[in-house]
């Protein structure tokens, strides 16, 4: 052993004579440094109760304890924090996407029990809680990244050139860096309609298994393809990631994993559980809410006809969206799982009162998701002369062949602000169209279409013009339009609802054009509700009211989709259709099924058999 470690204790006695570095008495304070890591603080009206900075604690010291009452967006739990288990390492501070979590730089808590050193911050209110000095995160790093991996799409000067998908989707490599920003925090699936298991099917992306993650996809979701390509996406309004930067791309995520396979029945494992016990169910209308029902019931065993006015199914999934958002063979793809799944098909087939009857006599129950086929007017003079037309006729002919009425070099007007409108618009442009105006009533930002859809637009050089209130619309000597309309100033509203608009006085304004859309909502057509059920079935609005499983006021009748919820929207259907499988299960399990009836039924037909000219012309006929 040298000298110097024989002589390294005596050194100490240095600091005998050194003044004291311990605080002598309780009541005086020696300040912490301004990033000091003290106490914990939570915003707790910002704060969403994610629990992440629960999963992240190394330690277990923090728990997640009921606050409020769980709402879209919010789980309503807070974090509780047991001081006898933090370190203070500050990685909950560091992954909280919403910046409410900190640390103070208050240190110094005196208490006498040990119990009281577990609090929920922010609840339990403490001498430090508006203190703004401490671990507030370093901005300079993040544990994950809050901006989402870029989407690559077509040039918007070429878009219109063509029906090529406006977006081209992720790579292998984008689709796993982007699953790896989802901290698995679910807030998601409670803002889902359909509560899919997304961190389920999103972790299996980032692992590479694509097999599970679509058949994780498929056990709440019969159309993902679709909702990867057009769904209104709640489920990434709600992510945690969105508080402070871009949410995870849920949607397009889901897109991904589908469209990794040709032929999603060679993937897609059915749990058959035969309770259906040869009990027969119609379901008519093929959009979202009708093949929800006619999937899961089919591999349930029950014998499901489904019926469809269209030669196509996907109701306005697929008349009402275009071929450069939703191409038909993503559709056709979805469609064979039907088939694979034992549903009997019964394309080009209108359902009348007289039809309607039969159906329900010959099934054990049925189901009602016919949408709103029709659309609703602008309410204006002149909306009948020759070149206006309505956008969902507008968008339905041009899907089932019809000669167009936007004729190249024409110009267009386009009355509406969601998502109808915007289609109507960028179909006209790809139809030749020389102009395309939106003229929308409201604010830009009031828009109810999406926003990625209104920037699209904005990018083919659709023109929007807003606080626009139609008037009325006259002919022209040389046969074109005049939308003559007037500006709108926004009047205050209540809290939580858009300003609106009313017409400023005297400010007429016109508008030459060659055609105009209007796109303005939609409405049920009900000609196949027999006269002596139309007082039971239909509430006063032309509408359908049903239980919470789904069945209407007629017994045995159930419905969902556009006819029940005010939404209208894709996922929204899929989660009717989804509560309607188990109400129907539940209301046949003690019943005998019917007495199966001799009647030859129509043959099922194929896509490519169908003439669409003709359909088109007998559906005009029996409307």
């Amino acid at each position: 052993m040298s000298l110097k470690h024989l002589l390294a204790p005596f050194s100490a006695w240095e600091r005998i004579f050194s003044k004291s570095f311990a605080i002598p008495k309780k009541d005086i304070m020696r300040e912490g440094a301004d990033r000091y890591r003290g106490w914990h603080t939570n915003k707790v009206d910002i704060c969403i109760g994610c629990g992440n900075c629960s999963q992240i604690c190394q330690n277990a010291a923090i728990d997640m304890v009921d606050f409020i009452e769980a709402k879209n967006g919010d789980s309503g739990l807070r974090p509780r924090i047991d001081y006898g288990r933090c370190c203070w390492c500050a990685l909950c501070v560091d992954i909280c996407p919403t910046d409410s979590l900190r640390l103070t730089n208050e240190y110094v808590w005196i208490e006498l029990d040990s119990d009281d050193f577990v609090f929920t911050p922010g609840v339990d209110k403490k001498s430090w809680n508006d203190v703004e000095k401490g671990w507030r995160g370093d901005k300079g790093y993040d544990i994950v990244a809050h901006e989402r991996v870029p989407m690559r799409m077509l040039d918007g000067g070429t878009r219109t050139q063509t029906w090529a998908e406006v977006v081209l989707g992720y790579s292998e490599e984008e689709a796993k860096k982007e699953a790896a920003r989802c901290m698995d925090c679910g807030i998601c699936v409670a803002a889902c309609p359909a509560n899919m298991h997304i961190p389920d099917y999103i972790m299996q992306i980032r692992d590479g298994d694509y097999n599970a993650a679509v058949n994780t996809i498929y056990e709440t979701n019969p159309m993902p393809e679709m909702c990867g390509k057009v769904c209104t996406r709640r489920c990434e309004e709600a992510c945690a990631h969105a508080k402070q930067g871009e949410a995870v791309a849920i949607r397009w995520l889901k897109r991904f994993a589908t469209e990794q396979f040709d032929k999603l029945s060679d993937v897609i494992k059915h749990d058959v559980k035969n309770v259906g016990q040869g009990k027969r169910i119609g379901v008519i209308g093929g959009g979202p809410s009708g093949i929800t029902v006619a999937y899961y019931l089919a591999i349930r065993g029950f014998d499901v006809d489904l019926y469809e006015a269209l030669p196509v199914l996907g109701g306005a999934t697929f008349f009402g969206i275009p071929k450069y958002r939703f191409p038909l063979p993503s559709l056709e793809k979805q469609v064979e799982m039907l088939v694979h799944a034992g549903v009997k098909i019964h394309y080009s087939t209108w359902v009348d009162a007289e039809l309607y009857t039969k159906i329900k006599e010959e099934s054990d129950a049925i189901y009602v998701g016919v949408g709103l086929y029709g659309g609703k007017g602008m309410r204006v003079k002149g909306e009948e002369a020759p070149g206006v037309q309505n956008a969902l006729d507008f968008l339905r002919d041009h899907h089932l062949g019809k000669q167009s009425i936007v004729e190249p070099g024409h110009e267009v007007l386009v009355i509406g602000g969601g998502n109808t409108a915007i289609d109507a618009a960028r179909v006209s442009a790809r139809l030749g169209a020389k102009k395309v105006t939106i003229g929308y009533r409201r604010r830009h930002e009031d828009m109810p279409a999406d926003w990625e859809e209104i920037e699209d637009a904005e990018h083919e050089n659709i023109i929007i013009t807003t606080k626009y209130i139609p008037l009325r619309i006259e002919q022209t000597e040389d046969g074109r339009l005049d939308m003559i309309w007037g500006e709108a100033e926004m009047i205050a509203a209540k809290p939580g609802r858009r300003p609106r608009p009313q017409l400023i006085e005297g400010s007429e304004n016109h508008m030459i054009v060659d055609r105009i859309i209007g796109a303005i909502g939609q409405q049920p057509v009900m000609t196949w509700v027999p006269e002596k059920e139309a007082a039971t079935l239909l509430n006063k609005w032309k509408y359908i009211d049903t239980n919470e499983s789904g069945m209407s006021a007629v017994e045995g009748v159930f419905a969902g989709g556009d006819l029940v919820n005010d939404i209208a929207d894709a996922i929204s259907a899929i989660a009717d259709g989804l509560k309607v499988v188990d109400g129907i299960q539940s209301y046949l399990a003690t019943r005998e099924p019917k007495a199966k009836k001799n009647a030859p039924k129509k043959d099922v037909l194929s896509l490519e058999k169908t003439d669409p000219e003709k359909t088109v012309l007998e559906l005009d006929k029996k409307e």
